[in-house]
């Protein structure tokens, strides 16, 4: 199997997200809104739910210590990070979106919490999550979009390759995102991603929400509430329906 992009880096993944903890926990907000209004209820345990590109657990595991929520099962194309997510009790299948070997309508949910950055091609690998996905199911999506001022400023950083040209003074995160997991990602726009779910794979009754509203130098400072819409967020949620 050849390298996942995270291999080696999963470490620096959980430190990141340790370091500006406000951010993680805004982000863990917006999760559980989206997990809400997904109709998973209580403890989750009425609900089959499936992380897609789980990493290490560190959200799942925050869910479960924060709300209560259990998520247990994954899937995870990084060896490293899905050694970690078994740690933190879950059962993680090695694979990536595209090629996941999923039962057919098995799951009320399915998540996507910042992966479908690192996915080149989201049609298919969300038309074969959503075989997996039972009529009325909910499929989810979460991340930076391309053209939030988180977006733009990984893509200025990628072409620098780095956040620290002078340019840049006074206007970067103190602690910003590990500039090699920045580069490999593939920024996708939320308009893009609305389209693939309206009008290729069929999907209805779409719902918004977001969350890191304040500019990156500032979103570590406090935790946001998320709120509806997708406008204004460097992170954002889609909640589309089978």
């Amino acid at each position: 199997m050849t390298k996942a992009k995270f291999d080696g880096y999963a470490a620096d993944y959980d430190s990141w997200f340790i370091a500006n903890e406000n951010v993680f926990l805004s982000e863990l907000k917006l999760l559980k809104l989206s997990l809400d209004l997904a109709g998973v209820a209580g403890d989750g345990s009425d609900s089959r739910i499936l992380s897609v590109g789980c990493g290490s657990g560190l959200f799942e595991k925050a869910l479960k210590d924060e709300y209560g929520l259990t998520v247990t099962e994954g899937v995870e194309p990084s060896e490293d990070m899905a050694a970690i997510a078994r740690k933190r009790g879950m059962e993680v299948q090695i694979g990536t979106a595209e090629t996941a070997d999923l039962p057919a309508d098995a799951y009320d949910v399915i998540y996507f919490n910042g992966s479908s950055s690192y996915i080149p091609d989201l049609t298919v690998a969300y038309r074969n999550c959503l075989d997996a996905l039972k009529s009325g199911g909910k499929l989810v999506l979460i991340d930076v979009p391309k053209e939030s001022a988180y977006g733009l400023m990984y893509l200025l950083a990628s072409v620098q390759d780095g956040y620290s040209s002078h340019e840049l003074e006074g206007t970067m995160p103190e602690l910003p995102y590990p500039i090699e997991l920045a580069k490999s990602a593939y920024w996708h726009t939320t308009e893009e991603k609305i389209g693939i779910l309206t009008d290729q794979l069929g999907l209805k009754n779409l719902k918004y929400a977001q969350t890191l509203v304040a500019n990156p130098v500032y979103t570590n400072r406090g935790v946001e509430e998320p709120t509806e819409g997708y406008t204004k967020g460097g992170y954002v949620a889609i909640v589309a329906e089978k």
